[in-house]
């Protein structure tokens, strides 16, 4: 199974976007998915807020396991991930993404009753693991 297969498996398995695109890259850098599930697991619904994307953090996180002691290249990449992303999805920001605040209980419940989480949310963890694939390959 690809990783992009396997982070969207997680993530309707029922874990959050961050821990589905993190723990599909950390076992490669001595992160158990464990661990990943963890140290993801306050990112998901854009750190709870509505803010950048849980997928595109657990990228990140994934990225700076791989480059983290360059402050430059996770400048670089870090960069390079958010333009790529939000050309691809028109944004990097949750609320954006989901045309909806989840930071209030009606806009939860909009994207619910839109199978927003079901539907767009997928697509943006598979996104979010096809560009950090790309970036690691660099």
């Amino acid at each position: 199974m690809s990783r992009v297969d396997d982070a969207v498996q997680l993530f309707g398995d029922g874990y959050l976007c961050s821990q589905a695109v993190f723990a599909v890259f950390s076992e490669e850098f001595g992160v158990s998915k464990e661990d990943a599930f963890k140290i993801g697991a306050c990112f998901g619904s854009g750190m709870r807020q509505g803010e950048v994307c849980g997928a595109c953090a657990g990228a990140l996180m994934a990225i700076g396991l791989k480059y983290g002691e360059n402050k430059k290249d996770c400048d670089e990449l870090s960069n390079k991930f958010f333009k790529e992303f939000s050309t691809e999805n028109g944004s990097y920001i949750c609320n954006d993404l989901l045309g909806c605040d989840i930071r209030t209980p009606e806009g939860v419940q909009h994207a619910i009753d839109n199978n927003l989480f079901k539907e767009l949310c997928p697509k943006m963890v598979a996104s979010a693991v096809k560009i950090t694939e790309k970036i690691m390959d660099r």
